[in-house]
């Protein structure tokens, strides 16, 4: 600690203490860790869950039946009906007035997310969690092995800065992951409150379908990065140790 800043000596016990507790929980991280994990991944892509091949298994049903046609009791009312409609589409102002069926109420109570997916997200998203905690905790470290700025001698210090950007470049890309969970939900919600509204467009439930198809690919993608990120970041870690741990030796050393 600097002489020309006055530190309380209490407060600077407990960052130093602080220092020691992240330094073994990011060691012990990169040296047991990442590796037992990316075993547990490795393992869980071989699951049958995330093997379906033939994709009509992992498809749910949407019990939204389609009513039956509404039938005009006056023959000119109908007319009428007609011509107005044809008034509006030639003045331009009827191509976005398709109102479709009003939904008060689901027929078969509330409507039900895909169970299939909704099993493996929750598989899935704890692991993404557990990502972005650990490389938060190593990147802390690294970061605090950093040196005082100098002139000179800062090959292994821009190891250490390389290796704090790869480890952020993963928290974010782990962010993502849970944004497109959100976005799959959020996309789906829609599209099944157009089938209510538009319970006679077939198009509209094949999307559904599609939806639902594209996460589950998406999903065992999302598994099998996860699981490359750990390897990822436990081999670059230990090929650099010695500079992260000690980036101003003699010695200078390619990155790879």
């Amino acid at each position: 600690m600097s002489s020309l800043l006055k530190v309380d000596n209490e407060i600077k016990t407990k960052v130093d203490a602080f220092r020691e507790r992240i330094t073994s929980e990011a060691e012990e991280l990169v040296a047991a860790f990442f590796p037992k994990k990316l075993l547990e991944l490795d393992h869980f892509l071989k699951d049958p869950i995330i093997n379906i091949i033939e994709l009509k298994e992992i498809h749910s049903d949407i019990n939204l039946t389609v009513p039956d046609p509404i039938l005009l009791s006056n023959l000119h009312d109908g007319l009428d009906a007609q011509n107005a409609k044809k008034r509006k589409l030639e003045d331009g102002g009827g191509e976005d007035k398709v109102t479709g069926t009003k939904v008060f109420v689901m027929p078969g109570g509330m409507m039900k997310s895909n169970a299939n997916l909704v099993d493996l997200i929750e598989k899935v998203k704890p692991e993404i969690r557990t990502l972005i905690e650990k490389c938060n905790t190593v990147k802390m470290w690294v970061q605090l092995l950093i040196p005082r700025i100098e002139d000179g001698n800062n090959f292994g210090v821009s190891i250490q800065e390389e290796t704090v950007a790869e480890l952020r470049t993963v928290e974010g890309e782990a962010a993502s992951y849970l944004d497109q969970i959100s976005r799959y939900y959020i996309t789906r919600a829609k599209l099944v409150s157009k089938i209510a509204k538009y319970p006679h467009v077939e198009d509209y439930r094949r999307t559904v379908t599609e939806i639902d198809e594209k996460e589950y690919i998406s999903l065992k993608i999302i598994v099998s990065e996860l699981r490359n990120q750990y390897v990822t970041l436990h081999d670059m870690i230990l090929k650099n140790i010695e500079k992260i741990k000690r980036p101003r030796s003699s010695n200078a050393e390619a990155l790879y």
